[in-house]
């Protein structure tokens, strides 16, 4: 079997069903599915069962120990060849396996990844989150596929690799985020040949409210910190960006409240144009609209837990799990 797909789940039965149903019309077959139930309180066996006639499936239900920890548990269990870990909240076109095998074929690779899309049933706030995290006009543009700002670092929702190669360098470590750029940096470290495969996208549907949107971000900015404290050299100007968006805002809207009300033009012109932007992609004023929400979310969410990661971890001189054991890796 050359590809084995590799699905930690957690309390969500009706992802994995939509998943799954993406999975039977591949129009390349020669696959295996492994879904690991991370201590659920709402298994998907049921589910799994429904699409065993078409799939091959192996279905794993273990204590609960993050997606990271799940994902090696699948891992070991897999014959692939090649293994392709997916988070649970995608689904994928029908060629896109097809798209990995010929991208394979043309070029060897030790490891690889692919952009994301909203797909057109998606939420008008599930749309604007998509636009967000793949937009130019954010630091998303290196998830979306287009040109890049740095090099490419597979991300765990549409993320492959040789499966010699995934157990030679032992799997996803402990972190609970920012797991998957620590993955891909040691991958790198390795000599590993590592590219993005632009055609093998997958609909990716993230959080469905600002909320917890804002809790993925926050965690992010803080995994950024967590992995600078690991490897010095891979932090980026672009990682600061976020940063130096959440103090300049912090500052302009100091200036306003003071009487300056100049300082708002700033932020009015970068909102003016993700707007514009977002309503002409998406077709719509509403996710334009969504769309400016969402974008500060991200870039405010993520600065905010870089900020306070960098002064618990690089001044407070925290370890990784002491600073955040009550928030980051529950």
């Amino acid at each position: 079997m050359k590809y084995s797909f590799i699905v930690p789940v957690y309390n969500r039965p009706d992802e994995v069903d939509e998943l799954l149903e993406s999975l039977e019309g591949q129009t390349l077959k020669d696959f295996e599915v492994v879904v690991v139930e991370d201590g659920s309180d709402k298994p998907c066996k049921d589910v799994c069962d429904r699409h065993a006639d078409v799939l091959d499936i192996h279905y794993y239900i273990k204590p609960n120990s993050g997606p990271g920890q799940s994902r090696n548990y699948g891992a070991e269990r897999a014959g692939g060849e090649y293994l392709i870990v997916l988070d649970s909240d995608v689904v994928l076109p029908e060629g896109y396996l097809a798209a990995v095998d010929k991208e394979l074929q043309d070029s060897p690779a030790d490891a690889f990844g692919g952009p994301d899309r909203a797909h057109p049933s998606f939420t008008d706030t599930q749309k604007a989150i998509s636009y967000s995290m793949t937009s130019f006009y954010t630091t998303g543009g290196i998830r979306g596929g287009n040109k890049k700002l740095d090099k490419f670092y597979p991300r765990s929702f549409n993320m492959g690799i040789r499966r010699e190669t995934y157990m030679s360098l032992g799997g996803f470590s402990r972190m609970r985020f920012g797991e998957d750029i620590d993955f891909s940096i040691r991958i790198f470290k390795a000599g590993c040949r590592c590219r993005l495969f632009p055609e093998a996208w997958v609909w990716h549907k993230r959080r469905t409210d600002f909320r917890k949107f804002w809790r993925q971000v926050y965690n992010s900015g803080i995994a950024r910190i967590n992995l600078y404290k690991k490897y010095p050299e891979s932090l980026k100007i672009v990682h600061l960006l976020p940063m130096v968006f959440t103090v300049g805002v912090a500052y302009l809207l100091l200036l306003a409240a003071i009487g300056f009300l100049w300082a708002l033009l700033p932020l009015a012109l970068y909102a003016a144009a993700i707007f514009l932007d977002s309503s002409t992609v998406n077709r719509s004023l509403v996710v334009g609209a969504l769309s400016v929400v969402s974008a500060f979310v991200q870039l405010l969410g993520y600065g905010c837990g870089f900020i306070n990661a960098w002064w618990r971890r690089c001044v407070l001189g925290k370890d990784e799990f002491s600073a955040f054991e009550k928030t980051f890796y529950k």
